[in-house]
């Protein structure tokens, strides 16, 4: 299962961060952050639920930047 989100970050930098760190989160199989429309595209492995992994995912992304922020709820 795909989902695309709206990200709030404020360099290309830390939008690759973001990504890394995202794809780096259990229950995501791929992930891609587009800097220029500030969104994430996050590819789920099957059997989780985006709902569970996503707040990991925001979690894991602070880590690498503090002040990002993902629009998922």
């Amino acid at each position: 299962m795909k989902k695309t989100y709206k990200i709030d970050v404020d360099c290309a930098n830390c939008a690759n961060k973001m990504e890394d760190a995202t794809k780096k989160t259990e229950g995501v199989k791929d992930a891609v952050v587009n800097f220029m429309t500030l969104k994430m595209s996050v590819e789920f492995e099957e059997g989780y639920d985006p709902k569970e992994v996503m707040p990991r995912v925001l979690e894991n992304c602070r880590i690498v930047e503090d002040e990002c922020e993902i629009f998922f709820k």
